[in-house]
This record gives structure tokens, C-alpha cells and sequence, in this order.
């Protein structure tokens, strides 16, 4: 007869200040100049990605789309940005950067936790789509379907005025409860052993824990995306590199070695 092992315990985060922030800013910083090569081709395909995104929806002329798609497209950032965990990891550690180790971390974690908060993420953004299409409707009710990236003023509508009202309060209510779950738990799955639900539940109580500080980082990753999609995703080619970065930073300061 076997017992069964006890189970691992629940990681739990030392409290975070505005100082980490900026130690973890400033490192991923530093990695991004250590290792530029490898930001700058992360980052190359998350705009790709953005970039073809928008075209498609112009071609297929579903362009009124595109706002609530760009809008939630930063929500898959934390998924594509584990190669760039992966990249801190190693300079962390010593180990060489190589690029097939690198790239190849998706592969080598299909059959452990990663691929699951790929599922998670893609949850996410795919209730934010519909979200997002049902407050269009709810606003325009059973007026003619209009483009609003060609009528902008439209947005200034009563209707309009409330379709970005709830999209906001939707968008950011979905938006933080992921970062919540994702911010710290993909990291950790990448560093230690641990199943993705006690991953996540750590992450969400860490951030729970830390809120304002939290709330601050989440600020300053939102703010620095919106910046970056402005000029057509190109920004992100900068903002994502050290963005991903520093979030590996600021596990390590919240959870320390695995």
C-alpha cells in the first residue's frame, strides 16, 4: 500500500513597493540590452501578429472590429512573453543564450503547466471579442452597422459615449482579473514545479496582497502598451522586450528561487 505525497505548499509572496517596480523596470532594462536580439524577435512577432490581425479585418472589410480586437490583443502578451522569461532565467542563472533552448521553451513545456495558461489566456480574449461585439450591439441596437474607425464621431453619440463607457469597465474588470492570475503564475510555472491552478491562486493572492502596488504595475503596463499599438504595433518592437523582462524581476522579488 502507498501514500500518497503531501502536497507542496502554497508559495506566498513577500509584500512588494513601488521600489521593486522599479528594480524590476530597470533589470529588465539591462537584459533587454544584454541580450537584444532576442527581445527584439519576440517582440517582432507579437506586432506581426497585431499587424496582420488589423489587415485581415480590413480586407474581409470587418474593420469596425479591429478596436475591440487591438484593444484585447495585449491580453496573449504574457503567454508569448516566456521566451523572454526564459532569456532572464538564464542571464539569472549563467547559462548560455542559446537560441534553439530559447525558442524551443514552448515545446519543451507541452506536457507540463505552460500550455494550460495558453488556454486560460485564450479564454480571456475570446470572451473580451464577444464581450466587446455584444456591447456594440447593445449600444446600436437595430441601427445600420457602422464602421467607427471611419466615423469617429459617432463615438461622441450617446450610444457611443456608452458602448466606450461599458467597454472599458468590461475590458478592464476582464483585463485585471487576468493579469491577477497570469502576472506571477506563468513565471513560476516556468521555474518550479507546480500545477497551474495552485500557480494561479498564488498569483492572484500575491497581487490581492500587494493590490495597490499591483494596480500600479498594471497601470504601467497598460499605459506602455496603448502607447506602443499607436503606431501600428511598431512600438511594441521596444515597449515588450523590458516589459517582459521586468515581469520575470518582479516574480523573482515577490517569490524569489523556485
Amino acid at each position: 500500500m502507498t501514500t500518497a505525497s503531501p502536497a507542496a505548499p502554497m508559495p506566498r509572496a513577500r509584500p512588494l513597493g513601488r521600489e521593486d517596480l522599479g528594480a524590476a523596470l530597470r533589470a529588465g532594462m539591462a537584459d533587454f540590452r544584454r541580450a537584444p536580439a532576442f527581445g527584439l524577435f519576440f517582440a517582432s512577432v507579437f506586432s506581426a501578429i497585431g499587424i496582420v490581425i488589423c489587415l485581415q479585418l480590413v480586407v474581409w472589410q470587418s474593420s469596425y472590429w479591429v478596436l475591440p480586437i487591438a484593444a484585447g490583443f495585449p491580453l496573449v502578451g504574457p503567454f508569448l512573453a516566456v521566451g523572454l522569461y526564459e532569456v532572464s532565467r538564464r542571464i539569472g542563472e549563467g547559462e548560455p543564450l542559446d537560441w534553439a533552448a530559447v525558442i524551443g521553451v514552448p515545446v519543451r513545456e507541452r506536457s507540463r503547466q505552460i500550455p494550460s495558461m495558453a488556454f486560460v489566456t485564450l479564454f480571456f480574449y475570446l470572451v473580451w471579442v464577444f464581450m466587446a461585439h455584444l456591447i456594440f450591439a447593445l449600444s446600436f441596437g437595430l441601427k445600420p452597422l457602422t464602421n467607427i474607425t471611419s466615423s469617429p464621431a459617432l463615438l461622441l453619440s450617446p450610444e457611443g459615449i456608452f458602448m466606450l463607457v461599458a467597454g472599458t469597465a468590461v475590458g478592464g474588470a476582464l483585463a485585471f482579473l487576468l493579469f491577477a492570475v497570469s502576472v506571477f503564475s506563468i513565471p513560476m510555472l516556468l521555474d518550479r514545479e507546480i500545477d497551474v491552478v495552485t500557480a494561479m491562486v498564488a498569483s492572484a493572492r500575491a497581487v490581492l496582497e500587494n493590490r495597490w502596488t499591483m494596480i500600479l504595475w498594471a497601470a504601467v503596463v497598460a499605459g506602455a502598451s496603448l502607447v506602443a499599438m499607436v503606431p501600428l504595433f511598431f512600438g511594441i518592437l521596444a515597449v515588450f522586450p523590458v516589459l517582459g523582462h521586468a515581469s520575470w524581476h518582479l516574480y523573482r522579488r515577490a517569490f524569489g528561487a523556485g
